[in-house]
């Protein structure tokens, strides 16, 4: 934990990944996260793979999630309920959720009912679609974002079916929207503005905008321009085949491929008249990919790297997802390390991946347990013990035994 955000109370009502793991960064940085859960817990607690004892129900994609946090659980379907989550918002600075707005409107928690209850409050909407248009209130999950924002088609132009990333880019990347739109908001309401409390976050504009960075090109220009990066969808951009494995090897500057292509003993490519060129160049750039592929499988993978590291070409060997655990540069920086803290079986924790120089780092606080937090959290608020113990014995609030 990097205790930059100290001061900060944000107010998480979200589950799976894009709200919890843009409220986890924003406690990494030292924000006061309280993750309001219902009754029955985050969805994500019950994730395979488990731990197998000791964990509190929490799954592997829970506790990747949703560290530093405290944690409540309440049925915001009751009045009760409802009358906890408008005093934690009269005493917040964000209210963080990833519901569809017609849900949020129906727990009595739209931005108009938010701000009735504290002017002051930031609101974020991590959300499916925007709300100006004709897909608003649609359900979303990753798999669907992929495929509306053009991400699962990108195959399509190498002839190939389209397929998802199999990772849950959608989510991660709305996350991460949500992270700098509320970072944005609490600078602008620091600075005396009051305009810019309200911060929707759609995962399909998000996630088209984010593959369409590169991939608008022509169209940029041209009504009828050409979309695609040219460089990127060329079908020998790819992981490269040597003798013994596989690598991945990126020559980008017309220097970079003289060296290549001398190393490769191809220097006949830098004699044709397009090489020198930036634009002739690259429209022969399936070309060159191609010589690259070609020339690897005449080599070692360990051979080529050695060689290609000393000639400053950008390379790595191709990592599967075991090799990370034993990679040695994350080992140097110490990147799965698990703090005092965390129960015996959790082996290994994700870090805040950015380094803020000079900023003395806090311990770590692990995942919580269902409603470890209640009790602390609901005696703050100004409730007496007997009025928490009457809460927890009707189930408008629970506590786990630590709390």
């Amino acid at each position: 934990m990097i205790p930059l955000l100290a001061g900060t109370r944000i107010l998480e009502l979200s589950a799976v990944v894009m709200g919890p793991f843009a409220g986890q960064i924003l406690a990494d940085l030292g924000a006061e996260v309280i993750k309001v859960e219902p009754i029955e817990g985050d969805v994500a607690r019950v994730s395979q793979p488990q731990a197998n004892s000791g964990a509190n129900g929490m799954g592997a994609l829970y506790v990747n999630n949703n560290r530093n946090k405290r944690g409540i659980a309440l049925d915001l379907k009751r009045q009760g309920g409802k009358a906890i989550v408008e005093k934690l918002i009269q005493r917040s600075d964000v209210l963080l959720h990833n519901m569809r707005p017609d849900a949020a409107d129906r727990l009595g928690l739209s931005f108009d009912a938010v701000a009735a209850i504290n002017p002051r409050m930031i609101y974020c909407s991590a959300i499916g679609f925007g709300q100006r248009g004709r897909y608003r209130g649609r359900p979303a999950f990753d798999d669907v974002i992929q495929a509306a924002a053009g991400l699962a088609g990108i195959a399509e132009h190498n002839g190939e079916d389209p397929r998802f990333i199999p990772t849950i880019l959608a989510d991660k990347v709305g996350a991460l929207h949500a992270v700098y739109g509320i970072l944005a908001a609490l600078v602008a309401r620091a600075n005396g503005r009051q305009d810019a409390l309200r911060v929707e976050v759609p995962m399909f504009e998000a996630l088209t905008s984010f593959v369409l960075n590169e991939h608008l090109a022509a169209a940029t220009f041209q009504e009828d321009g050409k979309v695609g990066y040219s460089r990127v969808l060329s079908p020998d951009r790819r992981p490269y085949q040597t003798r013994d494995g596989w690598i991945a090897v990126l020559p980008y500057t017309a220097e970079q491929w003289r060296r290549f292509l001398i190393e490769a003993d191809r220097a006949d490519v830098l004699d044709q008249p397009w090489f020198h060129q930036p634009d002739s160049r690259h429209a022969h750039i399936d070309y060159l990919y191609s010589v690259i592929a070609s020339v690897l499988p005449q080599r070692d993978s360990a051979d080529w790297l050695e060689s290609l590291s000393r000639l400053d070409i950008p390379c790595s060997q191709v990592n599967r997802l075991e090799d990370l655990l034993e990679d040695p540069h994350l080992r140097d920086v110490d990147f799965f390390h698990v703090g005092e803290r965390y129960p015996s079986n959790i082996k290994r924790m994700l870090p805040q991946p950015v380094v803020f120089g000079g900023v003395a780092p806090e311990a770590d606080i692990p995942p919580p347990a269902l409603g470890e937090d209640t009790r602390a959290v609901l005696s703050e608020c100004g409730y007496s013990s007997l009025e928490i113990e009457d809460l927890l014995a009707s189930g408008i609030a629970r506590g786990s035994n630590r709390s």
